[in-house]
């Protein structure tokens, strides 16, 4: 322990260089257990004992198939000290239940999240992509792809599937953008106690969006996801309206923030390493689908989601009691050289890859993981056949333990 001279709780960490980062993780897998961190001091929320980093790819999946074990409803997944009450009505959603709540309301989500419903929307992916394209080579020159290109296809699918009009797309967008916002000033201003206001905010005022369109959709329903949520009943079960609220901004926040930024590390790593993109466009359709999986293996749009131990439990030859934290860092698990060879390579053909960018096996795996890997590989596609010299340039990060965003990217073609 000696040896850890930085702190993943310290905000400052995560605004260090990815390559720093990532020396950190290659020095906490090489520790003979996983090291302890002191919580975060939020100021919103009571310090607590302490977590467990794991960063080893076997300690992930095992904690992921052992949700039993390790819960996630224990004062939340998604934030290493415990959620305060108040956040429940906007962030108690499935990502922060354990069974059989969680169950019950993917049981009721997943009926209206049929592959059917999914399929209807692949038509339109490509469709959009093609004129975000459209737009982009209409302007003749560079612009920021994060906001102009990476952000519209995952921000329009979404809403569209929800019903959400077109006139609403830019709120969406402020709001995720400020829940999900970690320390990063340009999101959440630049005062230390304020964020936390700003995040609720932004999630009553996602809350109120979702519940004006359910009321209308209760009384004249539509070819939309709402629609089937409020009208679903699984044996006699629907979704409070509470319910329906968390899960709408888990849906719009989850899958407008990830998809973005995976699909902008894309473009990134398709410039630094351009042997690669001279093998992907080769065969574009033939090598694209793997491209993509290397893509969320390195970008890994989530850095962790936190557990809390139900019983005393052994697991890798480490001791856990009741009641202790763990923090499953998918970024460092990504990069585990026992699983994945020459792991900082970027190597389209990769094979096998079992990453855990959509998070691990178990009842948490990502529901949208089917879509988002679409919305990728359309965008990715789209861009390759069209504009075949674009590049990237240095990408602007968001200060954040959650996310490993890119905020803003210059492109240039």
């Amino acid at each position: 322990m000696t040896a850890i001279d930085f702190d993943l709780s310290d905000p400052q960490f995560w605004a260090r260089p990815p390559e720093e980062r990532e020396t950190a993780y290659d020095r906490l897998r090489a520790l003979e257990h996983p090291a302890f961190f002191d919580e975060p001091d939020v100021g919103y929320a009571p310090k607590g004992p302490g977590y467990y980093a794991l960063v080893k790819h076997a300690d992930i999946l095992e904690a992921s198939r052992n949700a039993d074990i390790f819960a996630s409803g224990r004062g939340g997944a998604t934030s290493i000290v415990d959620t305060p009450p108040e956040f429940a009505e906007y962030f108690g959603s499935m990502i922060n239940m354990d069974d059989p709540r969680h169950a019950r309301l993917r049981r009721i989500v997943s009926r209206a999240f049929t592959p059917k419903m999914i399929k209807q929307f692949e038509a339109d992916v490509q469709t959009a992509a093609a004129a975000i394209v459209d737009d982009l080579l209409a302007k003749g020159s560079g612009c920021d792809f994060v906001t102009e290109v990476a952000a519209r296809l995952p921000l329009k699918i979404i809403c569209d599937m929800m019903g959400i009009a077109e006139e609403h797309y830019g709120f969406v967008f402020e709001h995720s953008n400020v829940i999900l916002g970690g320390f990063d000033t340009e999101y959440v201003g630049e005062e230390a106690d304020k964020p936390i206001d700003r995040i609720l905010r932004s999630a009553g005022e996602l809350q109120h969006l979702v519940q004006d369109l359910a009321a209308h959709r209760r009384s004249a329903p539509a070819n939309d996801l709402v629609s089937a949520l409020v009208t679903a009943n699984i044996d006699g079960e629907q979704l409070t309206s509470d319910e329906l609220s968390s899960f709408f901004i888990l849906l719009v926040v989850a899958g407008n923030e990830t998809t973005r930024n995976a699909i902008s590390h894309g473009l990134r790593l398709l410039t630094v390493h351009p042997d690669q993109r001279a093998l992907l466009t080769e065969d574009l359709d033939g090598r694209l689908p793997g491209a993509v999986e290397e893509i969320v293996r390195l970008g890994s749009p989530v850095n962790f989601m936190r557990r809390k131990l139900t019983r005393d439990h052994e697991m890798n030859g480490t001791r856990y009691r009741e009641g202790d934290k763990v923090v499953l860092f998918y970024l460092a698990a990504n990069r585990d050289p026992e699983v994945f060879p020459d792991p900082y390579r970027f190597d389209i053909a990769r094979s096998p890859n079992p990453h855990v960018g959509y998070g691990g096996p178990g009842p948490h795996f990502c529901m949208g993981a089917h879509l988002a890997r679409r919305e990728i590989t359309v965008m990715l596609g789209e861009l390759l056949r069209r504009v075949p010299d674009i590049q990237a340039g240095q990408p602007d990060r968001l200060h954040s333990a959650f996310i490993n965003g890119i905020k803003h990217m210059e492109c240039a073609f």
